[in-house]
């Protein structure tokens, strides 16, 4: 009788987080794939970022025309040769996309060379091995890249779902789902944006299924951290970087405070990250200098790229760049992280339309600033409850100082690379939902459900 009710119990568990998955994966994919849930004006949605990704159009027809590795392999924008390009119709694509959906060949190739561009010969490998037309091609590229984000964030979902339980797990969905930045990231080409979360997710696993990890097991995390790492510098080089590295040690601080680990296995864990994350992205910046090289002509003007891309991004002295660049290098961290901090999370102007400027811009545009606030209240009330109730409740406590161990994940980028930020006001948003958001929805979730949140 106790084993019919045990293997019953395992079965029903086993239904409701495959509910979960299939239910996450489904919402968060049209939302990415099509906007489905109209979270973001649908132009904003169809034209978000086709500039960046027009160099994965450009370096497919490079790779068809001249091989996969071609001009180092890099990402890049061709001008079609004059008699090809002369009877393409007229299309708001632009001319990358029109190169590859007419098959076009290029007369020139200009490389983007501050990131390996994994992701263009990942999709020139698919277009070369996918026997279809161009227009289908494409629009799968859409759909795989989607569902590789969908699957990514589901599988975080999954461990709040199992850390805390089906209402948290709702929350995070609910939040990722909303996500006007998520959304019109999901599904391009050039971002991956599934990529940024591998690292993460890689340690979620292995510190999950391995809460007494041992000396022996240091080095195989520190190999899996090695692995992760070099895929995301390979598919998306080393846009937001800090943001990731943090982004993945947010589980690590969860478990430590959880597991109330000892100093010396948090020096010994601490030295691990550091290390496989530290060889990953040298490796691959080596990587990178040989490809700049074969481009430019030597090893060295790639070292000397990857310098002088990571001073115009920082703090580099403006008279040494183009005076383009003079504004965001003068510019100062703490306004930068301003602009951040009021930007739009979730804007309910896409639903509702109100002639009141006051509520179209305060109200119905959440900022945030606005979950900052909340995730403030809910955090205190969370602790307030625990002290007040005085119950021990190791989970939700480790739970609030992760959230706002989190947050230092995108302040990092908007404050070591604050030039780049200060320039890229339509993109860096993004970052807030790596891991902030996720973090705090859960805290919000266990303040509302407390007594149902484990």
């Amino acid at each position: 009788m106790l084993t019919k009710l045990l293997k019953s119990s395992y079965q029903s568990e086993s239904i409701r987080k495959l509910s979960l998955w299939s239910i996450s994966i489904i919402l968060i994919f049209l939302g990415f794939f099509s906007n489905s849930w109209r979270v973001a004006d649908q132009n904003w949605f169809a034209n978000h970022q086709k500039d960046t990704e027009s160099h994965i159009m450009g370096r497919m027809v490079k790779s068809r025309q001249d091989g996969i590795l071609s001009a180092g392999g890099l990402n890049g924008w061709g001008t079609a040769k004059i008699n090809d390009a002369e009877w393409i119709p007229s299309t708001e694509l632009g001319p990358q996309y029109n190169a590859y959906l007419y098959e076009l060949s290029f007369e020139n190739y200009s490389t983007y060379k501050s990131q390996p561009g994994g992701q263009g010969m990942v999709f020139s490998l698919l277009d070369r091995l996918i026997p279809l037309s161009p227009t289908f091609k494409f629009w799968t590229f859409y759909v795989l890249t989607s569902l590789l984000s969908a699957v990514a964030l589901t599988y975080i979902i999954g461990w709040f779902y199992n850390e805390f339980g089906g209402l948290a797990a709702i929350f995070v969905l609910c939040s990722i789902v909303l996500s006007q930045w998520l959304t019109v990231f999901g599904r391009n080409l050039w971002w991956c944006i599934w990529a940024f979360y591998l690292p993460m997710i890689v340690v979620m696993k292995y510190l999950q299924s391995n809460r007494d990890i041992e000396n022996r097991q240091f080095v195989k995390f520190g190999v899996l951290i090695f692995i992760a790492v070099s895929i995301k510098c390979f598919i998306n080089g080393y846009e937001y970087i800090t943001t990731t590295l943090l982004m993945m040690v947010t589980p690590c601080i969860y478990y430590a405070f959880l597991d109330k680990w000892s100093k010396e296995k948090c020096l010994k864990l601490t030295s691990v990250v550091v290390l496989g994350s530290g060889v990953a992205i040298f490796l691959s910046m080596i990587m990178l200098c040989f490809q700049i090289g074969a481009v430019k002509g030597g090893f060295m003007d790639g070292v000397e790229h990857v310098i002088w891309s990571f001073g115009k991004r920082t703090y580099g002295n403006a008279e040494d760049f183009p005076p383009v660049y003079a504004a965001s290098l003068e510019a100062g961290a703490y306004g930068v992280v301003i602009t951040y901090i009021n930007g739009i999370f979730f804007d309910l102007n896409n639903y509702i339309s109100t002639t009141n400027t006051f509520i179209s811009n305060y109200l119905f545009k959440i900022r945030y600033y606005y979950l900052i606030v909340l995730f403030v209240l809910t955090s205190i009330l969370l602790y307030w409850r625990i002290n007040k109730n005085d119950v021990s409740n190791p989970k939700i406590i480790a739970l609030i100082i992760t959230t706002w161990f989190s947050i230092s994940a995108p302040l990092s980028w908007f404050i070591i690379f604050k030039a780049h930020s200060y320039i890229h006001t339509h993109m860096s948003f993004l970052l807030w939902q790596m891991p902030f958001t996720l973090f705090g929805f859960a805290v919000i979730a266990a303040a509302v459900f407390s007594r149902r949140i484990e």
